[in-house]
């Protein structure tokens, strides 16, 4: 508009330039005005579209969301922008299997879209085996595992591939993704240097505490090495939620509300990964340095030095237990103490491992399940809060009371 209202300003020069660089980081960074979608594909809906080469081609390029209909003003636009050529690569496209869905090509689909190679890419869902071959990467079907050629299936005979570092797990399509594609995709959620050590520490740990149980699921794995059944279900899992997000039997199972439903369990996914990455990132991996602290004072606390006391409460287990076992640690602490949001103290009996509802040492029986001033005189500690009824965690109002509550109960059963 400045340009056609200055024709002899030096505005116009300014207003020229200003479009061209614009229309640059368009072109650039890839950044599109609406969300892709996820479509449902035929060979003959995509043989007529241009694929992704590894040559730049020239590319007339029209940004609008797939079904939106364009008014007169709109197609002056779109018409203007037309004009505007550049070289730039065919939109690189992403194919998964149609049909029912399940948690791990959702989440393999939303990591490929968060690397530098694949952000901003279409998912086709298909089985066409001649609409899969021109996509540039495939997941989740296919019978082929081959990396170099960006092939990520694990349902043939024969594969068994893992992901390393000591895991044994069968991997999915989701683990397949991780293990390729997670140390970028760590850094750049976290916004870390990919040669940062917190970058390969988070993407183990987000392994271990995310992906894998995707890969147990989705591949039949048991959690317990027994043939007992399971003590109860829980239904509440990732994987159960983006199953339960497919169609039912009787409700509407077209093309269309399939892609519909894959996205919302793409968006379910890649959300509490993506949390998951941000939780450890930002708020577990600090904590290690204060539970360090803790046990290397442990004996300052008690001369045990079964009694830890935590500087700040923060995320402490799954750091004590690696700490232990890196430091080789013999005489393992008991009870941990932290102060609560209330200012009150925490006495905490510590699990026999990191997830543990068994503990070294649980607080004393007689102790469970009584609290107040009755507590007070049954423990002889004054300021008592509670002792849990299956003793694994007490209060008392001050610091000085959970230690004497800790150090008494290291010699009661």
């Amino acid at each position: 508009r400045v340009a056609r209202a200055h024709p002899s300003s030096p505005l116009r020069v300014r207003a020229r330039l200003m479009l061209a660089a614009a229309v640059s980081r368009l072109v650039t960074h890839r950044q599109p005005f609406f969300p892709l979608v996820v479509r449902q594909a035929s060979a003959a809906a995509l043989r007529a579209q241009p694929q992704h080469h590894q040559g730049a081609t020239r590319h007339r390029f029209l940004l609008r969301p797939p079904s939106a209909s364009l008014d007169s003003t709109s197609n002056q636009a779109a018409t203007a922008r037309s004009y505007m050529s550049t070289k730039r690569m065919a939109p690189t496209k992403i194919g998964t299997h149609d049909g029912s869905f399940h948690c791990d090509e959702a989440l393999g689909c939303f990591l490929l879209q968060h690397t530098a190679a694949y952000e901003n890419s279409e998912v086709v869902r298909t089985r066409d085996s001649e609409v899969l071959k021109g996509l540039d990467i495939v997941i989740d079907v296919g019978a082929t595992y081959e990396p170099a050629n960006n092939r990520f299936d694990h349902h043939q005979r024969g594969f068994d591939e893992v992901f390393g570092h000591g895991f044994v797990t069968k991997l999915s399509s989701a683990g397949l993704v991780y293990k390729h594609f997670g140390r970028e995709i760590v850094a750049r959620v976290l916004e870390l240097p990919a040669e940062d050590p917190r970058v390969e520490r988070i993407y183990l740990k987000v392994y271990k505490s995310f992906i894998e149980a995707v890969d147990g699921i989705d591949n039949g794995v048991n959690m317990w090495e027994s043939d007992k059944p399971a003590r109860y279900v829980d239904g509440t899992g990732l994987s159960s939620r983006v199953g339960k997000l497919n169609p039912a039997w009787n409700e509407d199972f077209s093309a269309d509300k399939q892609g519909e439903q894959f996205a919302k369990a793409m968006a379910m996914t890649g959300a509490e990964f993506m949390d998951a990455v941000k939780y450890y990132g930002i708020s577990w991996l600090p904590a290690r340095q204060y539970v360090e602290q803790a046990l290397d004072s442990a004996k300052d606390v008690h001369p045990s030095g079964e009694i830890l006391k935590l500087p700040c409460y923060c995320p402490w287990k799954e750091h004590l237990f690696e700490l232990e076992a890196e430091k080789g640690v013999t005489d393992l602490a008991k009870y941990c103490l932290y102060e609560d949001s209330n200012g009150s103290w925490r006495i905490q009996a510590i699990g026999l491992t990191p997830t543990s509802f068994d503990n070294r040492k649980a607080l004393p029986a007689a102790w469970r399940g009584i609290r107040d001033a009755a507590l007070d005189e049954l423990s002889g500690v004054p300021g008592c809060v509670f002792v849990h009824a299956a003793g694994f965690i007490g209060g008392n109002k001050t610091y000085e009371g959970a230690l004497a509550m800790a150090t008494k109960a290291l010699d009661m059963d």
